[in-house]
This record gives C-alpha cells, structure tokens and sequence, in this order.
C-alpha cells in the first residue's frame, strides 16, 4: 500500500452560512443554516473536502468518525460504510426514527449515517484525485457529458428575515407577478432554461395560477411544482388536470408510496420524488407500484457519489427517470453533484441547486453557470479549493451562536412572524 495515500488527519469544521427568507410548507428558512466542512488530509500532504448538514445529530456522527479514519486508506471508499457502522452504531438498515433537520421522506439512523459518510466518501475522493492527478469523475468511470445541466429553482419569500440576518436584494416573491420576476433574474444571471416552483405553501389556486403565468412568461420551457407532500390525492389529481398541458413533473404532491401510487395511476402527469424513494427499502415497493418517473438522487442521503451511481443503475433498470435534488448546500456539495451527475446515463432532467439563493461560499472561486449548466472541471480532485480565511469565519459566527440556529427549524423561524405558527400537518390541502 503507498503509504502517502493513508488517511494522517481528519478535520471538522461546523459552519453557519446565510440563508435567505425562503418559504416552504413548514415555514420559512432561518436566516443562518448549518453546515459541516470535512477535511481529510493523508500522509503524502493532499488535503480532499467534503460537505454535508451541520445540525447536531450530524456533527455526534461525525466526530468519532472522524477518529477513527487516521491509517484508513482514501482508497477504500467502501470501507468506511463498515467503519461508521461500527464507530457510530446502529446497522446500514436501521429504522428507529431520529430527529433530523435536512432529510426528506423517512427519518432513519441508517440514513443519517449515510448523510454523515457522504461527506467523508467525498473528501476521499478529492484528495486520491488530487493525489493521482484525475478529476473525480474520472474515479467514477469517467464522464458521459461535459457540462450538467440545473434548473431555476423558484421560492415565494419575504423581502428579509423578521428579526435579523442578513439582507439581499430580491425583494419578496409571494404572487405569481413575484415568482416571474424572480425567474426572469435567475434567467437573466444564469441561463435557466427550466423552472420549478416550491410549493405547499398557499392553496393550490394561487399556487397554479403561479405556475401558468411561468407557463405565460417562459412558454415551453419545462415546469414543475413542488409542495412537499402537502396534498391530499385528490387536490393533487386536481392540479394534476388543470397544469397537465405545462408540467414536465409533478414533485411529491402528496406523502408516501401509498398516496403517490393512487394518485399516479388516475394521471397521465408524471411524477417525481426526494421523499418517498430516499432509501434502498422504498425502492422496490415504488417502483413495482409505478407511483413515481422519476427519482431525485441526493448524494447526501444516498451515501456518496458511488451509490448514487448504484442508484442510476437501478432507475435505469426499472425505466425510471433519474434527475437530482438540493439541499442548501455550498460550493463542495456543487462540485460533488456536478462530478457524479457528468457520470450518469439518461440524466435527462435538468438538476436542483440551491446555490443561486447561497450568498456565502467556504470556496475561493464561486461556480459560474453558463446557459444554465456547469462545465465538468477536468482539473484533479473536484476542482475546488477551500478559501481558509471564509472558513475561518463562518465558524466563528458558528461558535458564537447561543445555539438557537445551530438546528435548522423552519417552524422556529416562522415563529418570530407569528407566535402562534404550528407547523401544518400534511395533508395541509
């Protein structure tokens, strides 16, 4: 074994990072959000970097992980599946609910395992790309695209945070004249080409009206909407009928398998999810049950950029569409996604980011979209460096937090604009 490629020393740091006032059906955004930075460097001096959620639960994982990768070769990726099942206990499959901030669908400790070796599978990657001098993508199997393709991802939002954080200049989106104009910016600094609307969180006539003035603004562009789950069946087969002609997919109108798979066999309207196939256990009743066209991958919960390969494998199998979902996440995650989804047969819907809302990077160049996609770097690793000094900063403000945004909760957010905010049981509509 080329002992330069032997894991010497892991480094965590936990970060708070802008985020603007975005709405969703839990609520709205906290003006900061956490995030994790991992740093694993070998004994030949190659520093590789991860990403992942920073919430507490995430960091308890984290740490002695951590510990215990010194020796580990960044080579053995597989191995550190093992590795957190043993340090961090539980077992790959585990169902006991835990309480997590970030993850959608089901809540497990096997998957929140696997958001924490997500971050450390990628950090591995980095430094053994940096350490051979090939891109990451090449450590996959080599691209199949030289850019990917992301979309314009739409929230309704207030002008700024009640109660503090920082301020922009978008201005408040609540009303379809909002959500356009919004668009229209995204367009004009990004070259979107597609469009999809976080919904759930005003009725479905408002929220359909929105949909068809993008349909008015942007005519043949593809649309989607997204209420996470905050629909029953029947309000979702009634959006269904009446955005059928514009909506290249619905996301998660309803909650579960069960829901999902009644309302895809009453519409011709395809369905897509990053709620009720998160897991490998979800898979087979999903996709025997026809509920959902296309699944949204989040290398986060899947466990790393590998198993995310081995979950196009089997959307490719099934004839199920593969496209992937955003967390608000910084320029690491981006790179990570961008390395991956260049790797992926039939990746034929433009992916989720969340990174035109992310005014803050732990980067030193920020990614540059052109005409709506990113060019596959060629260069070793993921083609990022860490800017120290930003770092450095942001996990100040991290250790000079109380606490209080040290867990993302939307519903505390909404709090601090109405007192009486509980967040709605699903399904709201």
């Amino acid at each position: 074994m080329n002992t330069a490629l032997l894991i010497d020393d892991v480094r965590l740091t936990p970060i708070l990072i802008s985020d603007p006032p975005l709405l969703n059906t839990q609520g709205v955004h906290q003006p900061y959000t956490p995030r994790l930075i991992v740093e694993v460097v070998t004994r030949g001096g190659v520093t590789g970097v991860g990403e992942t959620y920073g919430d507490g639960v995430y960091l308890d994982l984290a740490r002695p992980l951590a510990e215990a990768l010194p020796g580990h070769p960044v080579t053995d990726v597989n191995g550190l599946f093992g590795l957190a099942e043993r340090v961090c206990g539980g077992s790959p499959g585990a169902e006991e609910g835990v309480d997590a901030s970030g993850l959608r669908g089901v809540r497990t400790a096997g998957k929140l395992r696997l958001s924490v070796v997500s971050a450390f599978e990628v950090a591995c990657l980095d430094a053994l790309g940096k350490a051979v001098g090939l891109p990451v993508h090449a450590l996959l199997g080599g691209k199949v695209r030289d850019a990917v393709e992301y979309g314009a991802y739409l929230f309704y939002r207030w002008a700024e945070h009640p109660g503090g954080g920082e301020k922009d200049d978008w201005g408040a989106a609540l009303d379809p004249a909002g959500i356009v104009a919004q668009a229209r910016r995204l367009v004009a600094e990004h070259g979107f080409g597609s469009f999809k609307l976080k919904g759930g969180v005003f009725g479905p006539d408002r929220e359909i009206a929105a949909v068809r003035a993008l349909a008015e603004a942007f005519p043949g562009r593809p649309l989607r909407l997204d209420p996470n789950g905050a629909w029953s069946v029947e309000t979702s087969l009634r959006v269904a009928e009446r955005l059928g002609d514009v909506l290249e997919y619905l996301e998660d109108p309803t909650s579960g398998t069960d829901r999902m798979a009644e309302v895809a066999a009453r519409t011709g309207v395809p369905l897509a999810t990053n709620m009720c196939v998160t897991t490998l256990p979800e898979i087979a009743g999903a996709f025997a049950r026809r509920a959902v066209r296309i699944v949204l991958s989040d290398h986060h919960y899947w466990g790393g950029l590998h198993r995310t390969r081995e979950l196009a494998a089997v959307c490719r199998a099934f004839g199920v569409g593969l496209s992937m979902h955003s967390n608000t996440h910084l320029g690491i995650s981006l790179a990570a996604m961008t390395h991956v989804a260049a790797t992926v047969p039939g990746l034929e819907h433009a992916c989720d980011t969340h990174y035109p809302w992310q005014a803050e990077d732990v980067i030193t160049a920020r990614h540059v979209f052109a005409g709506g996609r990113l060019a596959v770097p060629d260069t070793p690793g993921l083609g990022v460096e860490l800017d120290r000094e930003r770092l450095a900063t942001l996990h100040r403000r991290w250790l000079d937090d109380d606490g209080t945004l040290r867990e993302r909760d939307d519903a505390a957010a909404m709090r601090r604009a109405d007192p009486a905010w509980v967040t709605p049981a699903v399904p709201r509509w």
